[in-house]
């Protein structure tokens, strides 16, 4: 099987995406190829990006940013054996921890609106639905939403295709929105974030979970590469598969709150994957990581002011 060609023209990033600062001092972390870089990255050949990390907010990103000529090289023709039966079940557990930090949050009452940012298949939204929630999304990947509406039965009247700068609605229509896995993908995250929070109402809450740039398991990883003697790092992946572009730190939301009008009214960090790390070792690294915040994963909830 041939392997498409992901096409690309790269951007100079001049600011930080989420708090403003110029990027001339921002530390340099090393470079990021397109491709997984394994054990031995220097035995692989490839396009790298460099990785930097802002000094004010502690945003994880790639100078110059790649970016896709076509959305849908990246999120349009995935595997055929992605499609498998069971990923089309929704398990009753599905974002069933969110939805309950959700309603202590707010004074829930049924019908409120909710609203999936990149909504896949659609389960996000049955799980809200099945809560008492009237939910709606939006998708960019043309498969996901085509196969959100045969086979999972979402109305087209509630899914759009399109990504955030596409999109639109009507000022204050939504008690709630949620960004899952969505965040670290989008170019222009603050701005996305205030696009979303005009949708919302005030006092609506936002759930936005990313990766985080403290990860643990990222330093260790990292401090092999230099021990073995080469400048790359494990940071991020903008030219393949998942297609992250960045890695957060908390001071980048706390900063931003200024700006976009928001408070932070509960953040968390999951520990998530422990892969590269023998599994003898997982009851150790998973009790450090949960002690000094260092998981793979940050989610955050805002409260819109207002």
């Amino acid at each position: 099987m041939t392997c498409k060609l992901l096409r690309y023209h790269f951007e100079k990033v001049e600011r930080c995406e989420m708090c403003g600062e110029s990027t001339i001092d921002h530390q340099i972390l090393g470079q990021r190829l397109n491709t997984s870089q394994g054990w031995r990255p220097k035995r692989k050949e490839g396009i790298s990006v460099t990785v930097k990390k802002c000094t004010n907010c502690q945003l994880i990103y790639s100078s110059p940013q790649p970016i896709p000529i076509d959305i849908q090289d990246h999120y349009g023709v995935p595997p055929e054996n992605y499609w498998k039966e069971q990923y089309f079940q929704v398990s009753p557990d599905y974002f069933s921890y969110e939805i309950s930090v959700l309603k202590r949050l707010v004074e829930f009452k049924p019908g409120m609106k909710a609203l999936d940012v990149g909504a896949g298949l659609g389960k996000c939204m049955i799980s809200l639905n099945r809560a008492g929630f009237d939910a709606y999304g939006f998708e960019p990947s043309k498969p996901f939403y085509d196969r959100a509406i045969s086979k999972m039965s979402i109305s087209r009247e509630k899914l759009q295709l399109g990504m955030i700068e596409e999109v639109n609605y009507e000022p204050s229509k939504f008690d709630f929105i949620s960004f899952g896995a969505v965040f670290e993908h989008l170019y222009h995250p603050a701005t996305s974030l205030e696009k979303a929070l005009s949708w919302l109402k005030p006092r609506g809450i936002i759930q936005i979970e990313v990766p985080s740039s403290n990860y643990l398991i990222t330093k260790v990883l990292n401090s092999y590469y230099k021990l073995v003697g080469t400048n790359y790092v494990t940071n991020l992946s903008p030219m393949h598969v998942p297609f992250h572009l960045y890695e957060f730190g908390i001071n980048s939301f706390k900063k931003l709150s200024k700006r976009l009008g928001y408070e932070i009214v509960l953040y968390e960090y999951y520990v998530c994957d422990l892969a590269p790390i023998p599994r003898t070792l997982h009851f150790l690294f998973r009790n450090l990581m949960q002690r000094t915040n260092t998981g793979m994963q940050l989610a955050v909830w805002l409260k819109k002011i207002g």
